[in-house]
Parts: C-alpha cells; sequence; structure tokens
C-alpha cells in the first residue's frame, strides 16, 4: 500500500506547480489529492453544490427537499455534506432536475483529437 501511495505522491507534485510561496493545485483537488476519478469527483462536487444552494435559496428544510428529490432526510443531509460515492453524475442531474434545476449538455469537438474535458458551468441568473 506505501508503495501505491508514494506513486500517487509523484502525480500530485506533477498535477501542482511549484512556486516560492508552496505549491499551486491543478484546479482539480481531487486530481491533487491523487484519488481516482478526479473528473468525475469534480463533476459530482460541483452538482451536489448546486442542490445545496437551491436548497438554501428557496429555504427549504432538507426534509422538504428530499420530499422533492424522492429521498429521505438523512441522505439529503449526506448530499449537503458531500458524500457522493453512493450517486452517479446521472442520478445527481435526475435530483437537480426535480428540485427545478435545468441541465444541457454542450458536447465540443477538440481540434487537434485530443482528450475532451468535463466541465460544469453555472448559466447567469435571470
Amino acid at each position: 500500500m506505501k508503495n501505491g501511495r508514494n506513486k500517487k505522491n509523484r502525480s500530485n507534485k506533477r498535477a501542482t506547480t511549484a512556486t516560492p510561496l508552496g505549491r499551486l493545485g491543478s484546479g482539480n483537488v481531487f486530481a491533487d489529492l491523487g484519488l481516482p476519478n478526479p473528473e468525475e469527483e469534480l463533476v459530482k462536487a460541483k452538482l451536489v453544490s448546486k442542490i445545496a444552494d437551491v436548497i438554501g435559496k428557496r429555504r427549504m428544510t432538507q426534509a422538504q427537499a428530499g420530499e422533492i428529490m424522492g429521498l429521505p432526510q438523512p441522505k439529503v443531509s449526506e448530499l449537503c455534506n458531500g458524500r457522493t460515492e453512493t450517486y452517479s453524475v446521472e442520478r445527481l442531474c435526475r435530483l437537480l432536475t426535480r428540485i427545478g434545476v435545468g441541465i444541457s449538455f454542450v458536447l465540443k469537438d477538440q481540434p487537434d483529437w485530443s482528450r475532451g474535458t468535463v466541465d460544469v458551468v453555472e448559466a447567469p441568473g435571470p
């Protein structure tokens, strides 16, 4: 196990940039920590953050939000605390649509055929 951690730490150093004041992150904390599937974890974190924002803006209780989303209150609490391991990106999108958030996917070809990225971008408010 120790050898696996060392490999992850080495790759973390490549994902960050050294500066005189310390290291700058890559923009994805999950990648910087060497976690598996960092792009997916970042997308899930952004989706859950939006769920928590909507609950707060609409002044809903977690129980009320859970009723709308079809989840018991403890599961809403877990989500609002960042516990996403049992949720897929697809399921989080369904939960968002149930609480009134529209979702659009934009598919963009990479001109140089390089690997694409997945980004979550919030549209400007009304």
